[in-house]
């Protein structure tokens, strides 16, 4: 018997799509539950474990982006929008929703089975279950990172004034400790692409940081330059809970 290669689920309210991508990527490896709606979608969740959501934006009742941002406010499971929109706008708002990736109609079964690798190999490469909050408190080098609290502390107790991409790029790399990671990966991770961004943008937020958390900014240690690779978080980091107060 074919091992699965993980649980997906598909909510789409025509039938003709649910069974065609049931038979496709039970094909492949995966096992494949179908819900035509919210209702049908949430009571799925409450009996099993899914790796990932492939949501329908347009749907009877809850339409997809509110699903999708109901989701999000309770768990890191992956989710792949469909549409039948397809302009740069709705994209941004399926990203701002809390997607990981979105793919519109009509579409390729085999492009939705290489996103569908793709956002899996992303979400398995953090030391932290999809579908699990992510609220702890990284310790590397003389720094504290709350992610909880969006705090970024020394030893000492002084406060770091880090914007809001800078936190989030950060936390990428406290959860991906001595990996190089490109810039379409760190871009990936850090906002899922909710922002219209290009690679140097990365650049330069790194540069940011360095100046807040590197003893020497002009010869970091820290958050190394990989030469045609990328970004090295040379840390070793260790994890503990975030305090409730």
């Amino acid at each position: 018997m074919r091992r699965s290669d993980g649980h997906l689920m598909v909510v789409d309210d025509d039938r003709e799509i649910r069974d065609l991508l049931s038979r496709f990527l039970s094909g492949h490896g995966y096992r494949v539950t179908t819900a035509a709606d919210s209702t049908e979608m949430r009571r799925a969740l409450a009996d099993r474990t899914f790796d990932l959501v492939i949501l329908d934006l347009m749907l009877p009742g809850e339409d997809g982006l509110s699903i999708c941002r109901s989701l999000r406010s309770t768990s890191d499971i992956p989710i792949i929008m469909l549409t039948v929109i397809g302009d740069e706008t709705d994209r941004i708002t399926g990203f701002e929703s809390g997607a990981d990736d979105y793919i519109a109609k009509p579409f390729s079964p085999q492009e939705l089975l290489v996103r569908i690798r793709a956002v899996l190999r992303r979400t398995a490469s953090a030391p932290f279950s999809a579908g699990v909050r992510h609220d702890y408190v990284a310790h590397f080098d003389n720094w504290k990172l709350d992610r909880r609290k969006r705090k970024l502390t020394s030893l000492d107790g002084t406060l770091v004034d880090l914007s809001s991409t800078e936190f989030d790029l950060l936390t990428v790399f406290a959860e991906h400790p001595q990996r190089t990671l490109s810039r379409d990966q760190l871009l990936d991770l850090s906002c899922g692409r909710k922002e219209v961004a290009f690679d140097r943008s990365i650049d330069m937020q790194v540069s940011r940081i360095r100046q807040k958390i590197e003893e020497d900014p002009k010869h970091p240690t820290l958050i190394q330059t990989v030469r045609g690779g990328g970004y090295y978080f040379s840390a070793e980091v260790s994890y503990s809970e975030t305090s409730a107060a």
